[in-house]
């Protein structure tokens, strides 16, 4: 953006050599902005935890309403999900959602507390 604000410039207002000049500082601030924001969003990237997508399902709590031997349905965050569990759920039980395979999340029986 600010290298399109130092183009503007240097070809409808300003005159020779401060056009030059302006290229040389938007170029130069350009850089700077795309460094800045790449070396921010990689350490945001690493701390922060998604909190949309498949991604931020694994660890949820679910509720199994249709049978999961070994396919079913749970319902997760109030929506409905087809789900698969290897060791099997009945309506009604609670399972943690390990991993999401397309749209369908891979459940295991919730441990006892």
């Amino acid at each position: 953006m600010i290298l399109l604000i130092a183009i503007v410039l240097a070809v409808f207002v300003l005159p020779s050599p401060w056009n030059v000049v302006a290229i040389v500082v938007g170029c130069v601030l350009e850089i700077v902005e795309v460094v800045v924001l790449r070396h921010w969003s990689k350490r945001m990237g690493r701390r922060a935890k998604p909190i949309t997508g498949g991604e931020a399902m694994v660890g949820k709590v679910a509720e199994v309403t249709e049978e999961c031997r070994p396919k079913g349905v749970v319902k997760v965050n109030g929506e409905l999900w087809e789900a698969r569990c290897a060791a099997g759920a009945s309506r009604g039980d609670e399972v943690v959602v390990e991993a999401v395979d397309g749209l369908t999340l891979v459940v295991s029986p919730k441990p006892s507390d």
